[in-house]
C-alpha cells in the first residue's frame, strides 16, 4: 500500500470512529443539538485531514526513524524502568510547563502557556457538548438543581446558583479569557520583535493568532448578549461565532496549528537522546574524540540513503558523518587553502 492510500485508509478509519463515538456517545444522537452540526462535521473534517497528514509525516524517513527508534529506545529492557521512572517528568515538563518554550523567552513561554491551557479547557468542554456526551437535566420535582449526564450515565448533580455551577456554565468563558491574554502577549511580540518579524509569515504566524482571539472574543460576546443584554443580536453573534470556530477546526490539519499533533512524538526523541548518552560513542575517524552516539551516526547515515545522500569518502573513514564537528571545519579550512594554493 502505497504512502498515500495508507494515510486515506488511516484517516477514513479516524474519522468513523469519531463519528461512531458521536452516535455512541450520544445515545443515538437523542441527546445530540441539531444546531451543532455544523461543528460537528467540522470536526470531522479536521480528524480527517490531521490523521492524514500526520500518517504521511510519520512515513518521511527523518520522522519514521525517529518514530521507530523512539519505541525500541523506551522499550529497550536495559533503560525500560529508567524510561518509566521519567516517562511522568518529561510530559510535565515538555507539554504542561512548556519548558522547551521557557528556554526560548519568558513572555513568549507565558503567551505558548495560556493559549496552549486555555484552548485545551475550551476543547474539554466543547467537545463533549457538541457531540451529546454530556448533558444536563434538571431534577422534575427541583428546577434548581441539575444533573450531568455523561454518555448517558447519571453522575453528579448541583445547585444552578452555586459555585459550582457558577464555574462549570463559565467555563468557556474562562477559557476565553485566558487564551485571549495569550493572544495578546503573542501579538505583542511578534510586532516589536524585529528578530522575529524578519523570518514570521502572515499565513504561518498571524492567522493562527487572528483565528483564536476571533473565537475567544465571539464567544465572550455571546455570553454577553444573553447575560446582560437581554439575547440582543444574538442569532448574528452565534452565527459569527459558528464561522470563526468551522474555520479554526478546517485550518487545524493545513496551518500552524498541526505543531500541536506533531509535538507528542518529540517525547520519543528526548528518550532517544538520553539512551544515546549511555550507548557506545562514536569516535571521530580523523581525531579519535568522542563526539556522537554510534547509534545516532549510523541512523544519519541510514536516512541520508533513503534521501538519495552519498556522503561516502576513502581513506578508512567509509563515510563524512563519522569525522566529528571540530575535524569538519578543519577539513573545510584544508580544502579552501589547497584550492588557493
Amino acid at each position: 500500500m502505497g504512502g498515500s492510500l495508507r494515510g486515506l485508509f488511516y484517516a477514513t478509519a479516524v474519522t468513523a470512529i469519531v463519528a461512531v463515538a458521536i452516535v455512541v456517545g450520544s445515545r443515538n444522537l437523542a441527546h445530540f443539538d441539531g444546531a451543532l452540526v455544523g461543528y460537528t462535521f467540522a470536526v470531522l473534517f479536521a480528524a480527517f485531514g490531521i490523521t492524514y497528514r500526520y500518517s504521511i509525516w510519520l512515513q518521511r524517513p527523518p520522522t519514521a526513524l525517529y518514530w521507530r527508534r523512539g519505541w525500541q529506545v523506551f522499550f529497550r529492557p536495559k533503560y525500560l524502568l529508567h524510561n518509566i521512572v521519567h516517562w511522568p517528568k518529561r510530559v510535565f515538563t515538555d507539554f504542561a510547563f512548556n519548558k522547551f518554550i521557557f528556554r526560548r523567552g519568558r513572555g513568549r513561554w507565558i503567551a505558548h502557556l495560556l493559549i496552549m491551557w486555555g484552548c485545551l479547557l475550551a476543547v474539554a468542554i466543547t467537545f463533549p457538548l457538541v457531540f451529546g456526551w454530556i448533558h444536563f437535566e434538571t431534577f422534575a420535582d427541583n428546577l434548581s438543581w441539575y444533573r450531568v449526564y455523561i454518555f448517558g450515565f447519571p453522575t453528579f448533580s448541583f445547585p444552578v446558583y452555586s459555585i459550582v455551577g457558577f464555574f462549570i456554565f463559565h467555563g468557556l468563558v474562562w477559557a476565553s479569557i485566558i487564551v485571549i491574554c495569550g493572544v495578546v502577549i503573542a501579538m505583542r511580540r511578534r510586532l516589536r520583535d524585529h528578530a522575529a518579524g524578519a523570518l514570521q509569515q502572515f499565513g504561518e504566524d498571524f492567522v493562527p493568532l487572528i483565528l483564536l482571539f476571533a473565537v475567544s472574543v465571539t464567544g465572550l460576546m455571546l455570553t454577553a448578549s444573553y447575560s446582560w443584554m437581554k439575547g440582543s443580536g444574538y442569532e448574528f453573534l452565534a452565527m459569527l461565532h459558528a464561522i470563526s470556530v468551522i474555520f479554526t477546526l478546517l485550518w487545524l490539519p493545513f496551518g500552524k496549528f498541526f505543531h500541536i499533533f506533531q509535538r507528542p512524538a518529540q517525547l520519543g526523541v528526548s528518550f532517544y537522546k538520553e539512551v544515546g548518552k549511555f550507548e557506545p560513542k562514536a569516535k571521530c575517524r580523523r581525531c579519535g574524540e568522542e563526539f556522537a552516539s554510534q547509534m545516532h551516526i549510523q541512523d544519519l547515515i541510514e536516512v541520508e540513503k533513503q534521501l538519495g545522500y552519498r556522503y561516502e569518502i576513502g581513506s578508512g573513514i567509509e563515510h563524512y558523518q563519522w569525522i566529528c564537528p571540530s575535524c569538519r571545519r578543519c577539513l573545510f579550512a584544508i580544502s579552501q587553502g589547497k584550492l588557493w594554493q
